[in-house]
């Protein structure tokens, strides 16, 4: 039995959790404060983070995308999509839904306490190692996390402007799930698996964002549901003889156009924060400091600033978002210029495209078990 280090609260161990669970992996869920976890799992992991997984084998993974690709690579990647228009979606939506909705994921959880701080107390004090002062760690944790999303942009003058474009994504991503159980079809995808990290661990579980989900938009509400279940869960979308589709993905890669529609809504904050943030890091990168071949990955390397419907947002510039989207650049130069020309077209269709071409001048790697330059 596989050993995953994580809590209910971290939005990263959704994505982990979710795709153990899809994929009938056993698999116990532990906090990360263990004698066990403490000597023999972080020396391996470098880095206290959740989540982090021990195999079966004894292999220990650190990170949500190094979790899901050993696990995939050994499966065959049952999850990836075979054709290309679905596949570059798919690994896009991978980047978006680790990155790209911190803002909403941070704001509701940290801008309403009346509604969530017991909730959230009980869940940090659970964290804390046996015989600490729960509490007291509880409390300063906490407060680091609350400094953190106004680093992403979450600060009084954004609110407004957040609060509005979550409303926006819910009501296209509530249509989209009216219509089929998962992004691409009737099987989940890699997009699904990190979308659900923002929209479990933080949007779908938290007493205050939940309660404006359950309210408003239901369809997804039941998606975080199938997403932590493990049987396909779709008992809405029977056929009219009582049948369940398939459940593979949309035949002939194609792309619905609620999917379109939930893209394009993202893209408003997404495009513009990449394209500042590529910029900035790569001027960063050109500086006196550039860091040497083979140290570790920082969270960030400083603010920068872009507008979102004629709204100033400064906001941390994250190399890890281009150690994520450089695997879909990658994808994208490796296809015939045919393929191409079909994935083009529905970038265009969702105005994602401009990502493609935000690039670092270098080149992130992995090395025992850390994210780090090349």
């Amino acid at each position: 039995m596989h050993t995953l280090y994580g809590s209910p609260l971290s939005l990263y161990t959704g994505k982990a959790r979710s795709y153990l669970i899809k994929n009938g992996l056993p698999y116990r869920e532990v906090m990360p404060a263990t004698t066990h976890y403490v000597e023999n799992v972080l020396p391996a992991a470098k880095m206290r983070m959740m989540p982090t997984v021990e195999t079966a084998e004894g292999i220990v993974l650190r990170d949500g995308a190094a979790i899901v690709e050993h696990f995939e690579s050994a499966a065959g990647h049952p999850n990836r999509p075979p054709t290309p228009r679905q596949r570059i979606l798919s690994s896009l939506l991978d980047v978006i839904g680790m990155e790209g909705l911190l803002r909403p994921a941070m704001h509701y959880r940290w801008n309403f306490d009346a509604e969530n701080e017991g909730f959230l107390l009980h869940h940090f004090a659970a964290i804390a190692p046996p015989n600490a002062d729960a509490m007291s760690i509880a409390a300063k944790n906490m407060g680091r996390m609350r400094a953190a999303a106004m680093a992403f942009g979450v600060v009084p003058e954004t609110i407004a402007g957040v609060e509005r474009r979550y409303d926006r994504l819910l009501t296209v991503l509530d249509r989209h799930f009216a219509a089929m159980p998962y992004l691409l079809g009737h099987r989940p995808s890699i997009g699904d698996f990190s979308l659900i990290a923002p929209m479990y661990g933080h949007l779908g579980r938290d007493p205050k964002p939940l309660s404006i989900m359950q309210a408003k938009a239901v369809n997804v509400f039941r998606w975080v549901e199938r997403m932590n279940r493990p049987e396909a869960d779709q008992g809405e979308y029977v056929t009219e003889e009582g049948d369940l589709p398939p459940l593979n993905f949309l035949a002939e890669d194609a792309i619905s156009e609620t999917l379109i529609e939930v893209l394009r809504e993202i893209a408003t904050d997404f495009v513009p924060e990449t394209i500042a943030a590529a910029s900035f890091i790569n001027e960063w990168l050109g500086g006196d400091n550039k860091p040497a071949a083979g140290t570790p990955l920082e969270r960030g390397v400083g603010m920068t600033s872009f507008e979102v419907e004629g709204e100033q947002i400064n906001a941390l510039a994250q190399p890890y978002r281009f150690y994520l989207l450089a695997r879909v650049q990658s994808d994208y130069d490796a296809i015939g210029e045919r393929d191409k020309a079909s994935v083009d077209d529905v970038l265009g269709a969702t105005d994602l495209a401009p990502v493609l071409d935000a690039r670092l001048t270098r080149e992130i790697g992995r090395e025992d078990n850390l994210e780090v330059w090349l």
